[in-house]
């Protein structure tokens, strides 16, 4: 008896911690289970949290970009501002849960004053969402001064941001800038304050004036999980907008970021960004320009490094210029005559720089203008030749064979002519984005 009473005493001592085990994993029915005892030097998981492990990679990349330019020779560009608040619009090629401003002084003659900077979700007109402004800091701090030739990246922002979407990004400018680092012809309606501080201001009537340009607002990065790399467009007047009304988003590098953002399709996961500038030139500086109107500005060969290779996880870029090295003013390159040489040796540079930066070129054909004159429009075709044929390129584009009229080569077809003969029509943008091919900026650089 003692040792059957004995055993069951053992068995019991076995059995009531194992019970107790299974009722500690097995709660009764409705009652809710007590939270796991976190294991030393780990961090406890929420029940139902997806482990980090789990979760897609964030990436920054481009979520807006644009190419910017010395100041105009008259206008707010030239004489910049005291004590007001910009509050500019850009529209983003990429959503995320974070982003940070870059803001740049490259053309500046004096420290760049930034007083309070705010981003918010747009609502209408300088209208924003409540409860979507941020504040945006540098280095922990409210302000910034950015030095003349400088750019200021900004710490992180939480704010949670769509593809296909409007940004609003409010700088108080509290002391004289001198003249400006902009970009001119931005087809977007931008705002300026009465006197004073309006980064907090919600409704937008603190705002009474338009502008059609961006000052000092370089780029807008974005931490994504859909998007992981950058494709900039690099040109001249017919990337950044040309002829297509503003406010719309209808340059072929807007339609290209659509495509690439929608669906489970070849290419998804590039954000496109845009840095193109009206009158631009390859090889030659184009001059200032009036308030709100073409942007013109350094060559690109200068500004290749500031607006293709210092970006975000860029993996790919589009090139099309020379049009304007053709057709400037009298259809040759200003100071002397222009040869087919030398605009094919500026593009093959690109294409080198690029290449040793780990970023793939892609090169657009220049597309019909009938402002060439005979001599010009030969070299065109030279040009476009090599470039179909030439192999400098990881990719060729062939926006004039999509654009032209086939009974005038030289002419664009009536049905994208925006009435100029140099700049398609919204039709024509729509084609070019069309025209590229979505698998190919997928691919890395294999060009040598």
């Amino acid at each position: 008896m003692r040792r059957q009473g004995g055993l069951r005493r053992s068995a019991a001592r076995v059995l009531l911690p194992v019970l107790a085990l299974v009722l500690t994993v097995l709660p009764l029915p409705g009652a809710t289970a007590a939270p796991r005892p976190a294991v030393p030097g780990r961090a406890a998981v929420p029940s139902g949290a997806v482990p980090a492990a789990a979760r897609p990679p964030h990436h920054w990349v481009g979520g807006w970009a644009t190419a910017l330019t010395p100041p105009g020779s008259s206008g707010l560009s030239a004489t910049g501002f005291a004590d007001r608040t910009v509050r500019m619009v850009v529209h983003l090629a990429a959503g995320g849960d974070r982003i940070r401003l870059r803001l740049s002084n490259a053309y500046g003659t004096r420290p760049l004053d930034l007083g309070a900077v705010t981003v918010a979700r747009r609502s209408a007109g300088a209208a924003t969402v409540p409860g979507t402004r941020r504040a945006v800091t540098f280095g922990g701090q409210r302000s910034a001064a950015v030095p003349v030739g400088a750019e200021a990246v900004s710490d992180p922002v939480p704010l949670r941001v769509a593809a296909d979407r409007d940004l609003v990004v409010s700088v108080h400018l509290p002391t004289p800038t001198g003249p400006t680092t902009w970009h001119g012809w931005a087809k977007q309606t931008n705002y300026l304050s009465t006197p004073g501080d309006h980064t907090g201001n919600e409704d937008g009537t603190a705002f009474p004036e338009e502008a059609t340009s961006w000052f000092f607002l370089h780029g807008v990065d974005v931490s994504s999980t859909v998007a992981a790399h950058t494709v900039v467009a690099f040109g001249d007047s017919i990337t950044e907008g040309g002829a297509i009304p503003d406010e719309v988003n209808l340059r072929w590098p807007d339609i290209l970021a659509r495509r690439l953002a929608g669906g489970a399709r070849p290419g998804r996961g590039l954000s496109v960004v845009n840095a193109g500038i009206g009158g631009n030139r390859l090889l030659s500086d184009a001059g200032t320009a009036v308030e709100g109107r073409i942007n013109l500005g350094v060559n690109a060969e200068a500004r290749f490094a500031r607006d293709v290779l210092d970006r975000p996880a860029v993996s790919a870029a589009i090139v099309l210029l020379g049009t304007n090295d053709l057709g400037s003013d009298s259809g040759v390159h200003p100071g002397s005559g222009l040869t087919s040489g030398e605009l094919i040796a500026g593009l093959a540079s690109l294409a080198d720089r690029a290449h040793a930066a780990g970023i793939a070129l892609h090169a657009g054909t220049i597309t019909p203008n009938t402002k060439l004159t005979p001599a010009a429009e030969r070299i065109r075709v030279t040009v476009n030749r090599w470039i179909r044929t030439g192999h400098a390129f990881d990719g060729v584009i062939d926006f004039d064979a999509a654009l032209r009229d086939p009974a005038t080569p030289q002419r664009l077809l009536p049905g994208y002519d925006s009435g100029d003969g140099v700049h398609p029509n919204i039709a024509g943008m729509r084609t070019m984005a069309q025209t590229v091919d979505l698998s190919a900026l997928s691919r890395p650089p294999v060009a040598g």
